[in-house]
């Protein structure tokens, strides 16, 4: 460690090397506290924006449980082996391929609160909801996947629709300019 900063954590003033940190003046400090108050205040998340959240990053922990049921499933560790991808069907193999990566990817979009997280789940959970409900010949029938799939969309318009709400109730009460 260089000298310098050994002697700033021994002494709150950096004697020693030379230098005095700004952050650290006495008398800069009660200028730094007005200036504070003067910042941008970034208003706090409401109840309903909270819950979204929590419930965008529990979709999240579900979509990362799906992408690793599709990676077992191609590496034969589920099934008995019988899902590997060597023995599926191409439409199988094209369709377990793509959402093992898409579902890991929408899981992160989605942990992350990232506007692009709801976006590949969309893209994941429609292809989900074609396979098991447009092409039952082809990859059987999951009603339950389905119902869920739908469910989480349902809920997610809910919530958007609430904020939105919310937003627009919030923004006409701050203006002083209506009569």
């Amino acid at each position: 460690m260089d000298g310098c900063l050994e002697a700033r954590r021994r002494s709150h003033r950096g004697a020693g090397c030379g230098k005095i940190s700004v952050w650290q003046s006495a008398r800069l400090r009660p200028i730094f506290a007005a200036m504070a108050r003067d910042s941008i205040k970034i208003p706090k998340l409401s109840l309903i924006e909270t819950l979204f959240g929590l419930f965008l990053r529990l979709v999240a922990v579900s979509c990362f449980w799906f992408g690793l049921n599709y990676w077992a499933m191609l590496i034969g560790f589920s099934f008995g082996g019988g899902g590997r991808f060597d023995l599926l069907p191409v439409p199988w193999r094209v369709a377990a391929t793509a959402l093992a990566v898409v579902y890991p990817v929408a899981a992160l979009g989605l942990w992350l609160l990232v506007s692009w997280g709801p976006v590949i789940w969309v893209a994941a959970a429609g292809a989900e909801i074609v396979m098991f409900a447009v092409y039952p010949q082809i990859f059987g029938e999951k009603p339950p996947l389905v119902i869920l799939h739908a469910a989480v969309a349902v809920t997610f318009v809910l919530f958007r629709a609430a904020i939105f709400y919310q937003r627009t109730r919030q923004a006409r009460a701050a203006r002083i300019d209506l009569p």
